[in-house]
C-alpha cells in the first residue's frame, strides 16, 4: 500500500512532528514498506489458530514464598544513615 506525501504529512501532524521535504519523501517510502509487510501478514490464513501471547507454554518461575528468619529492627537500623524512633529517617520528598 503506497502512501502519499499528504498522508505522511497528516500522520506527522497527528504525532506533532515537524518534517522537512526530504523527511517526507523518506518516510513515504519507509511507511509504505511497513504497510506492505502488514498486508502480507494479513494475507496469512490463521483460521483455527488459537490466539497466544507467547509461542511456548510458560509457568511461574518464581520460588515458593517460604517463611525465613529476617533481620531484627535493631539490625536493620544499624546500617541506616539516620534513624529516629525505630524508623529509618530520610530526607523530605515533598515540601
Amino acid at each position: 500500500m503506497a502512501l502519499t506525501s499528504a498522508e505522511v504529512l497528516h500522520i506527522a501532524r497527528l504525532a506533532r512532528i515537524a518534517l522537512r521535504d526530504a523527511d517526507v519523501e523518506r518516510f513515504t517510502a519507509q511507511l509504505s514498506g511497513i504497510l506492505d509487510h502488514f498486508a502480507a501478514l494479513a494475507a496469512v490464513d490463521t483460521e483455527g489458530v488459537e490466539p497466544t501471547a507467547h509461542p511456548l507454554p510458560l509457568s511461574n518461575v518464581m520460588r515458593d514464598d517460604l517463611v525465613a528468619p529476617s533481620l531484627s529492627q535493631a539490625e536493620a537500623l544499624a546500617n541506616a544513615p539516620q534513624a529516629e524512633d525505630g524508623y529509618i529517617r530520610v530526607r523530605a520528598v515533598l515540601e
